[in-house]
């Protein structure tokens, strides 16, 4: 049985003056019911909410400050969900709303009731639908989009594939509405600063996210061992050409094994307490090598943090190259920098000699510039 997470936009959803379009939910809901049909386990990410509520509530336009795009969301998700599952119910189908906050997802207690309450639903061939919860969302604590909010969902339940439906027919070499010589890209292995590079800005007043939104949740959901498409769904049969590998976008293909929650947490959900820069050795071993890291390979630290806490690791360029939970104290770690393991053990008393070992590390660095090229090239 395939699970599969299907993430649709505001631009997808709703007018460009904002308020909802019903006959595109009703198109939707249409597709994603066929998909639950063949017997497929089905989650719905979707955006909409503000771009639903802001006429409604009054505004003229799409709020910019906080707490207009809060009232908006209140009003926007119920008109949101009452669209979808009376679209739905044309389909003997149900829909459930879970509204989610990256605060969530930094608590591993709330990520596994999250995930207990959905496993429950899709027993029950319930269409769970998520949106993140913007009534209560503050800046610092926002996915950004929910392109990446799609991203954690799929690999937080394990899902075959992601299926992120936007208005182009997946990536190109350029824009192709301004370059007619753009070449699109049918399939790639790995994601890299030059491939991202490529992608454009947000190509919508109602939306928040781009194209360059959709590689990071592909980058998210390839690293979990998730298969991702992005493309076009718009005529009857589209999805479920998109899950069977002939849909009008790109596919991002994945060797990568389902990362352990714990992984996932580590990397993607955690909110950092500090940072530590680490030498050139230890970037090399650390995502390289499968090694620990360990004292010597240790530059500087910053931050209060504690053992148990997870702190950002950068090299010497203050290039993230991935996070990890530490077993010293930042105190500690001052000190300890640089030095190797005999001095640490004569002079500290700490629970284990590695800074992070490589049981707690997730590496969020890019894969080599060559497997960039080589994806381009498959485009060509």
């Amino acid at each position: 049985m395939q699970r599969l997470v299907v993430k649709i936009g505001s631009s997808s959803l709703t007018s460009s003056e904002g308020g909802l379009n019903r006959d595109r939910i009703s198109f939707y809901a249409g597709e994603l019911a066929r998909l639950m049909d063949t017997g497929a386990q089905v989650l719905l990410v979707t955006s909409g909410a503000v771009a639903a509520g802001f006429r409604a509530i009054g505004y003229a336009s799409r709020p910019k400050a906080l707490a207009q795009k809060q009232a908006a969301a209140a009003v926007g998700q119920g008109l949101l969900m009452q669209c979808y599952n009376e679209a739905l119910a044309g389909y003997s189908k149900v829909g459930a709303q879970i509204l989610l906050t990256r605060y969530d997802f930094t608590s591993r207690k709330r990520m596994g009731n999250a995930q207990m309450a959905i496993e429950e639903l899709l027993a029950h061939g319930v269409l769970p639908i998520i949106n993140e919860n913007d009534t209560v969302s503050v800046d610092e604590l926002k996915f950004g989009d929910n392109d990446t909010l799609s991203a954690l969902v799929a690999n937080l339940v394990k899902a075959d594939r992601l299926i992120i439906i936007t208005d182009t027919d997946g990536l190109y070499t350029d824009d192709p509405r301004r370059n007619p010589d753009a070449r699109k890209i049918p399939r790639v292995g790995a994601i890299t600063g030059e491939l991202l590079q490529i992608a454009g800005g947000a190509g919508s007043a109602v939306g928040t996210g781009g194209m360059r939104s959709k590689i990071e949740a592909a980058r998210i959901g390839m690293r979990g061992g998730v298969q991702v498409f992005v493309g076009r769904v718009e005529e009857p049969g589209d999805l479920l050409a998109a899950v069977n590998g002939s849909g009008k976008g790109t596919y991002f293909d994945t060797e990568a094994h389902t990362l352990p929650v714990k992984k996932q947490w580590i990397g993607y959900h955690s909110v950092p307490k500090g940072r530590i820069t680490v030498d050139d050795g230890a970037v090399r071993a650390l995502t390289a090598g499968g090694k620990s890291l360990l004292p010597a390979g240790v530059v500087s630290a910053e931050g209060e943090f504690h053992p148990g806490d997870v702190v950002e690791v950068v090299d010497a360029e203050g290039r993230v190259i991935g996070r990890g939970v530490t077993n010293y104290a930042a105190w500690q770690l001052v000190a300890a920098a640089g030095l190797g393991t005999d001095d640490v053990r004569n002079r500290f008393e700490v629970a284990r000699i590695e800074v992070i070992h490589r049981d707690e590390w997730m590496t969020l660095a890019d894969a080599p510039a060559e497997a960039a090229t080589k994806a381009s090239a498959r485009g060509e």
